[in-house]
């Protein structure tokens, strides 16, 4: 039998940020508006849950991508960050990782399917607001993208 511990653990989910950079210099973001409480009707990053003892979580990233968007992440994903802070999600405190999907431009049309009633791409700018704390989380990723494009990498 597993030892188990008598205080509570946080549930832990992975997100994706993709990002798209048109030629007006304009980045757009992959969203999905949520289907399911909480936040549903909202838009959000694609994103869910991990797999406990089944997968890591980029693979959880990827997952959930593909499962929300019906599209493949790039083989480079780098971390954007992990977002911890507690409130963050009102089914009770859960760390997510979330990662930068690069797409050339135009980027995949997505189709929205699981737990996405409707899947799109929007300037990032007029992108709000979003549920969870993904405001914060695109702004980051958005810094990230910009830091990779003027050092030479993608987007």
């Amino acid at each position: 039998m597993p030892y188990c511990y008598d205080w509570p653990r946080a549930a832990v989910t992975a997100d994706v940020c993709a990002l798209s950079l048109a030629p007006d210099g304009t980045w757009h973001v992959l969203l999905i508006r949520r289907a399911h409480e909480p936040f549903k009707g909202q838009w959000a990053l694609p994103g869910g849950f991990l797999e406990v003892d089944a997968e890591d979580l980029q693979t959880t990233a990827r997952r959930e991508l593909r499962e929300e968007t019906g599209l493949a992440a790039p083989a480079d994903m780098p971390l954007v960050g992990i977002y911890s802070r507690p409130g963050r999600d009102p089914r009770g405190h859960t760390v997510t990782g979330v990662w930068l999907a690069l797409f050339d431009w135009p980027p995949p049309p997505p189709q929205a399917d699981d737990d996405a009633a409707e899947a799109r791409w929007m300037p990032a700018n007029e992108a709000g607001p979003l549920a969870f704390d993904h405001q914060d989380v695109l702004a980051d990723a958005l810094a990230l993208a910009r830091r990779l494009r003027t050092d030479g990498g993608d987007g």
